[in-house]
């Protein structure tokens, strides 16, 4: 093929590159050594191959620039083929691509995925290797079993009516009111939207009450005050006969009408508040298991290494955290759909598959009767990272799970049982989701990004898992974390992800993450509103 003064000689997996009638260079696409400073290639399969820097034309036979990140073509594909990316299907080209050839956006075209879905009962997870892998952390026992990586009080609210009332009490506790309780984390508002306007049935009002009765039952939280106007939807008193919830020194409840309005009820809560703080401080750190361990694997502001370095990495750790016992929790199914097929493979059973694949039909329903589609993703910061397709993105967010067995699917904050792997239905909006993952018991968050995230999560802290080197450094006081390093120091997959798993341990045990340190975590509680507002 001519470009220019280029001549590309083709030979199975060598190209040879001819400039002005002499041999510039040969590069093996399935050598590292050989190409590592200008392309990666991930499969054997793949047609194309991601941009190691910010490539200019001529540049490994590049014909145009290619961003860092993006994908150049590494043979001709003809118009309808498959783009292949990690050994799957990515889109198909809307033209002919020549070797070279940036490949993005203006030339993929998104196809619906296909649904011929293989259900094994024999799917064998990897091996980690757990020598010197520490097996335990310090957190705080609760009586019925769960354990604590913080001890917060939290003041929740049946409706968005009562959020003002729950922050004017939270105010009060400021860090220099409790810092004669240093075993208490902090007092936290976690207020919402919602809560009336609408039915008092269904999949929104459940859900609502999920992540209520979640957030309250959360290892984390060790005190509760629950704050209502009195006429809403979401009536206390129905949370608490549902969930057979007790009141007691630990949990308390208040109504604005009943207390004759907004002021006597931020002092009544005060009052309540100030009477929990002795409690909740005798509760001591203690060794405990890593068993008990319940992390929330997320992804936001995601770029082409996402899938590549970050993700791989916390997927390795949360396979050392489930051979040891604990439990990773993978939500956000619009975010899994394309590459679902990868996971029903490894359900521990048909039953498991199945539940997923319901998931993701209810989605397709659920987008289409509100005028979407599941193709609604990757955002625009996405594709400036070099994400193409939903698929390419899905692809890419399903390797933070690692390659353990598939052992649960749950509902939208649903208490989680199962040990393991499990799956959350969620939105792939972060806050909509983490909020979920910790009303389902979730007491650790783990977050990568590529593009860069300011996302902070209470009662559960969340560690912030940098892609790239460059966005660590500019992001510095954000991230906790930089997998970068696989890229830029060509650091190995299981030595990031060791360092990932060593550093939840201590985040569990007390030390805090950079969005603790930095106040995030007040705002970012949002449930997901399904359903009418009436």
């Amino acid at each position: 093929m001519l470009c220019a003064n280029f001549i590309f000689i083709i030979f199975e997996n060598i190209i040879v590159i001819v400039y002005n009638c002499k041999i510039l260079e040969y590069f093996n696409f399935l050598n590292f050594e050989i190409m590592k400073n200008f392309v990666l290639k991930l499969s054997n399969e793949d047609n194309v191959a991601v941009a190691r820097k910010n490539l200019q034309k001529g540049d490994l036979g590049a014909l145009s620039q290619i961003p860092f990140g993006h994908k150049m073509s590494t043979r001709i594909i003809l118009e309808g083929e498959p783009i292949i990316k990690y050994g799957q299907i990515i889109g198909y080209a809307k033209n002919n691509i020549n070797l070279g050839e940036h490949i993005h956006t203006h030339n993929v075209d998104y196809r619906e995925v296909d649904k011929n879905y293989e259900f094994s009962d024999n799917y064998v997870p990897k091996n980690v290797n757990l020598d010197n892998i520490k097996s335990n952390f310090m957190g705080f026992k609760r009586s019925n079993g769960l354990v604590g990586t913080r001890n917060t009080i939290a003041i929740l609210t049946s409706v968005n009516c009562s959020a003002t009332a729950a922050r004017m009490i939270a105010e009060h506790f400021s860090d220099d009111k409790i810092k004669a309780y240093p075993n208490v984390d902090n007092v936290t508002a976690f207020v919402h939207a919602t809560g009336c306007g609408m039915a008092d049935n269904g999949d929104g009002f459940e859900a609502l009450q999920r992540v209520l009765w979640g957030y309250a039952k959360n290892p984390n939280v060790a005190g509760v005050l629950l704050v209502g106007l009195g006429c809403e939807i979401n009536q206390i008193d129905w949370l608490l006969e549902s969930y057979q919830i007790k009141q007691g020194p630990q949990f308390q409840v208040l109504n604005i009408q009943n207390l004759c309005g907004l002021r006597k009820t931020v002092e009544k809560g005060i009052e309540k508040i100030h009477k929990m703080l002795p409690i909740v401080n005798k509760m001591n750190r203690s060794i405990c298991s890593v068993s008990d361990l319940t992390l929330g694997l997320q992804c936001g502001g995601s770029d082409a290494w996402s899938g590549i370095t970050a993700n791989p990495a916390l997927g390795y750790a949360c396979d050392l955290l489930i051979s040891k016992g604990g439990t990773g929790v993978l939500a956000e199914t619009p975010e899994i759909y394309g590459a679902e097929h990868l996971l029903i493979k490894r359900a521990a059973n048909k039953n498991i598959g199945k539940k997923l694949v319901e998931r993701i039909e209810w989605w397709e329903r659920y987008t289409k009767r509100n005028l979407g589609t599941m193709d609604n993703n990757p955002s625009p910061g996405n594709k400036m990272g070099g994400i193409t397709t939903i698929l390419e993105k899905s692809l890419g967010a399903i390797s933070k799970a690692g390659t353990s067995k598939l052992n649960g699917i749950y509902k939208y904050g649903e208490i989680i049982k199962d040990k393991g792997f499990v799956f959350m239905d969620s939105p792939g909006y972060d806050p909509a989701s983490v909020t979920g993952q910790i009303a389902s018991g979730c007491n650790i968050i783990a977050f990568t990004t590529g593009r860069g995230s300011a996302f902070g999560s209470k009662p559960s802290p969340c560690i912030k898992i940098a892609s790239n080197s460059k966005m660590f450094a500019k992001m510095y006081e954000d991230m906790d974390i930089n997998a970068g390093v696989i890229l830029s120091e060509n650091k190995s997959i299981k030595e990031v992800g060791e360092n990932i798993y060593n550093l939840l341990l201590n985040i569990a045990s007390g030390d805090k993450t950079k969005s603790e340190i930095q106040g995030l975590g007040d705002f970012e509680f949002v449930p997901w509103q399904i359903g009418a507002v009436m």
